[in-house]
């Protein structure tokens, strides 16, 4: 009986880039922005703002690590988690009522938590195979 080897589909450097590319273009829009969704979305500005500064510091955390010589199985596994930390975060933001979303917010943070999962999946999968 023969095994089948599954290759993940992006290698992980490369999902690391562009996690992290990703991580800061969206962290950049949310900075520059906030103030006009606002009211579309029912972000505040402040959070917005917020949120936006900690994405930036996140995509350097990922650009960081995706330079290592070596991308040890257990922090790639560290950064799948976090990012799967976050989607369980924007979901529950998006189904409490702790900020004045608009149905477009839902939407919003929904979408935000698909990509950051499958972010965290393709860096799952990729983690036994690190450059």
């Amino acid at each position: 009986m023969t095994t089948l080897t599954r290759r993940p589909l992006l290698a992980l450097r490369p999902a690391l880039r562009l996690d992290a590319w990703s991580t800061g273009i969206f962290g950049l829009t949310l900075l520059t922005t906030a103030p006009l969704l606002r009211d579309p979305l029912g972000i505040p500005t402040a959070v917005s703002m917020l949120f936006g500064l900690g994405m930036l510091g996140g995509a350097a955390a990922l650009a960081l690590i995706a330079t290592r010589p070596t991308i040890p199985a257990p922090l790639a596994t560290g950064v799948a988690s976090v990012n799967a930390l976050s989607g369980v975060g924007m979901i529950a933001l998006a189904d409490i009522d702790l900020l004045p979303l608009t149905i477009w917010g839902r939407a919003f943070l929904a979408i935000g938590a698909l990509v950051v999962f499958v972010f965290a999946t393709l860096e799952y999968t990729a983690r036994h195979h690190a450059e």
